[in-house]
This record gives structure tokens, sequence and C-alpha cells, in this order.
């Protein structure tokens, strides 16, 4: 399976046209969260619907700067893998969105002890023998993909402690703009992008496990394993 993830968009979708033909030959593309910015239903759907123009084949969780219309739209539209389990060719596709608490308050936030509860739930449902696509708009803890400017780590550890436990095939994460990068917990690979506007996107290609994991600005790779 090939994926695109793509992350931080807030409500922005001008870098839509140049990222079109690695979109376009995805069989899934995935968005991790702040699809707006400060923004609800309305928001959502322009952003949402500009990326289905592309391939309709999506899956999302909201970021902390999404107010509740956007998982409302998300999960009408079946599109939302937030605190649930989906299935696509043979993989799992779990999630959580929001984030821990930010310096500005955001709409959707949480605490570690809501992300741990949200996680146990999601384990439960969890298949033994599909391998999992993990979905997260936090970083978890002490990767590259939680390292702010000032060189502090401000990822979830209830999220690093999931993926301790399961060990996801790959996470997706964002919500740390500057911390683009490639990483690893275990044998899972994670990736955070970076923000869709500055051209950030990761690019996976799955076959039960990670064949290849490349994250991209515009077309140049950034980084891979």
């Amino acid at each position: 399976m090939k994926i695109v993830a793509l992350t931080d968009l807030h409500g922005n979708v001008k870098r839509l046209d140049v990222l079109s033909p690695a979109i376009a030959g995805a069989d899934l593309v995935i968005l991790s969260g702040d699809i707006t910015h400060f923004g609800g239903e309305r928001e959502a759907i322009a952003v949402v619907n500009a990326v289905r123009g592309i391939n309709a084949n999506v899956f999302a969780v909201p970021g902390n700067c999404d107010y509740p219309g956007v998982l409302a739209f998300l999960e009408r539209e079946g599109l939302s893998v937030h605190e649930r389990v989906r299935e696509a060719m043979g993989f799992q596709i779990a999630g959580v969105g929001g984030s821990l608490r930010c310096p500005g308050r955001t709409p959707n936030e949480r605490t570690e002890e809501e992300f741990g509860d949200a996680l146990a739930e999601l384990a439960k449902n969890l298949k033994k023998d599909a391998p999992l696509v993990f979905v997260s708009h936090q970083p978890p803890m002490d990767t590259l993909c939680d390292l702010t400017r000032g060189g502090l780590h401000v990822g979830s550890v209830a999220i690093r402690r999931f993926i301790e436990e399961v060990q996801p095939l790959v996470c997706f994460s964002g919500h740390i703009h500057e911390a683009s990068g490639i990483d690893f917990i275990g044998v899972s690979k994670l990736a955070n992008p970076g923000p869709m506007a500055d051209g950030g996107y990761a690019w996976a290609s799955l076959a039960g496990r990670v064949e290849e994991l490349r994250l991209m600005k515009g077309k140049e790779v950034v980084a891979s394993l």
C-alpha cells in the first residue's frame, strides 16, 4: 500500500496543486490533524473536499486547532480514525486526535490521562493478525518528531507507551511544525512531515512492513529510510 500523509494544513490548500501527482498516486491519504485553522465543519468540508478532489481515499484525525465540527464531519463521512479502527487493503488504520495543552489555549486539548484512557480502549479493538498504521496529531515523547526549536521534547508519554506496547508499522504525526523528521520506537517507524503549507508530506510504501519511508518538501527528499 502506498500512503501519502499530510499534516497541519491549517485551512491552506494552496500547495495541493504542487503535491497532486503524489497524492493522486497513493492508495490512501492520511490527514494527521489541524485540518483547519481554528475552524469547524464548514472549513473542514472545504479542505477535505479539496484533497478528495485529487484522491477519494482519505482517513483523518482532528488536531488541536480543529473545533468539534471537524470531527463531526469526519465521522459523518466515514473518514475519521480518531479513537477507532478502520481497514484498508489488509491494514488497520487507527488513531487519536487533539494535543496536550499548548502555551496558548486551543479548542481540542486533552491530558496525558485522557490520551492514555482513549488509547487503552483503542488497543482492545485492534486485531492481532493485521498490521497497524497509527495516526496521531500529537507526536510521541522523546523523538525527533516532538523536538521544539528550543531543544525541548514536548510529545505525549501516553502515545509513546501505546506505540511501545502495540508496535504499529508506522506512526504519522504532526503538531510540532519544526520537528519534521523520521525516527523509531522499537520496530515502529515514526514520521512527522511538517506543515503542508511548507510543501511537506510523507510518502510510505507498506507490504507487511515499511518498505520505504520518505519525507518530502515539494519534489525534494529531506529524509528517508
